[in-house]
């Protein structure tokens, strides 16, 4: 006899995990199809997250939150464009002992893959299955959604990501660092706990620069790396490969639908993707999660995982936050790869009024750490 399936999640990264082991403490029986792994295996990957408390407390809630060794808590951020006063965000500011957390991706998707392992409700498999709900988190990249026939509007920008690790001179000091300067974006995010001296950077570069920084002597890469960072936390030296991929915003026009007579839904990148300069790529994909989990979980005992209205709910919550997140971050952008004198300017005293805005700075921060809507207002 054939085996049944309640959900089918195409798709096994961080989203998809973290999907189908909430979906299988609920008592849903999932399948999991994984694509095969990037060539270099874990040991090449170099990415880090900026995770909030939101997406913090829905991992802990499969026990698959790293330790304080590969979770770093920020406790600073500071913001610097160009000659304008800094921006500075802290934690303590907002009553919490962290703005987010720089989680290691590898060490995140080896907590999710053996939580799947010990699961039973989980059965990883080779091709889809017939499923009363299909879940596409295949990134940005999608085969899935291509066959859907969804329209995934993208818009590139004229900037490449350029991701690594570096060991710095002096201590991090739990502090996340962002410089906006000539059209470049930099962030040195913090790793290793609160005393270590690793960083990752994310650096959003033109396509052509950025290919050259890649492909330049670790030496001069450094040197760059350093003159670009101001010296903030004194020499640097390279500790890992340097990765490269062009960067985009983009959204499917529809998150929801049905193939087959069978409903399906996208989640994560799949769905959207954001710039890198926020920091909310994941977080916005395991918010996916977290609602889609949710109404699955409070449906009425008569509907279907799969039932059109609750899969439309989904669409339009999750669109809704991505409408803020997305264009806020797309914003952002356009505002400071502009290199005209009278947007300098105008940069320069909207980050001062920005620093100096209080209870708008505060809500501003709230949100970015992912608490409601209806918390952040009345923080």
């Amino acid at each position: 006899m054939a085996k049944t399936y309640d959900i089918c999640i195409r798709g096994a990264g961080i989203v998809g995990r973290t999907l189908a082991l909430h979906l299988a403490a609920k008592r849903l029986r999932v399948a999991l199809l994984a694509h095969d792994a990037p060539a270099g295996g874990a040991h090449s990957d170099v990415r880090a997250y900026a995770l909030s408390p939101a997406s913090r407390t829905l991992l802990e809630g499969i026990r698959c939150w790293p330790d304080a060794a590969h979770a770093t808590p920020v406790t600073r951020m500071e913001v610097q464009a160009g000659e304008a006063a800094p921006v500075v965000f802290d934690a303590a500011g907002q009553g919490s002992d962290a703005l987010n957390w720089i989680v290691d991706v590898p060490v995140l998707e080896g907590l999710l893959k053996e939580a799947v392992r010990f699961q039973p409700l989980i059965e990883m498999v080779e091709q889809p299955v017939q499923a009363g709900l299909t879940v596409v988190c295949e990134g940005r990249a999608s085969i899935t959604r291509a066959e859907f026939g969804v329209t995934f509007d993208a818009k590139p920008y004229d900037q490449w990501a350029l991701a690594a690790r570096v060991d710095c001179e002096r201590p991090h000091g739990q502090v996340a660092r962002q410089w906006f300067d000539a059209g470049d974006i930099l962030a040195l995010l913090p790793l290793d706990g609160a005393p270590g001296k690793r960083c990752a950077l994310v650096w959003s570069l033109s396509p052509q620069r950025a290919q050259a920084l890649q492909q330049d002597t670790p030496e001069a890469f450094c040197q760059a790396l350093q003159d670009a960072s101001h010296g903030a936390l004194g020499g640097v030296t390279l500790s890992s490969e340097r990765k490269v991929w062009p960067l985009q915003a983009a959204q499917a026009r529809r998150w929801t639908g049905v193939a087959d007579g069978a409903s399906w839904v996208l989640a994560g990148d799949a769905a959207h993707n954001v710039h890198p300069l926020a920091g909310q790529g994941l977080n916005l994909g395991l918010g996916d999660v977290a609602e889609l989990v949710s109404i699955l979980d409070h449906r009425p005992y008569w509907r279907s995982v799969g039932d059109p209205k609750l899969l439309r709910a989904y669409e339009r919550a999750r669109k809704a936050d991505f409408a803020v997140v997305g264009g806020s971050g797309d914003a952002l952008q356009q505002i400071f790869t502009h290199q005209h004198p009278a947007w300098q300017a105008l940069r320069s005293v909207g980050m001062l009024g920005f620093e100096r805005s209080g209870p708008f700075k505060h809500w501003i921060a709230r949100r970015a750490m992912g608490s409601p809507r209806s918390q952040a207002g009345t923080a």
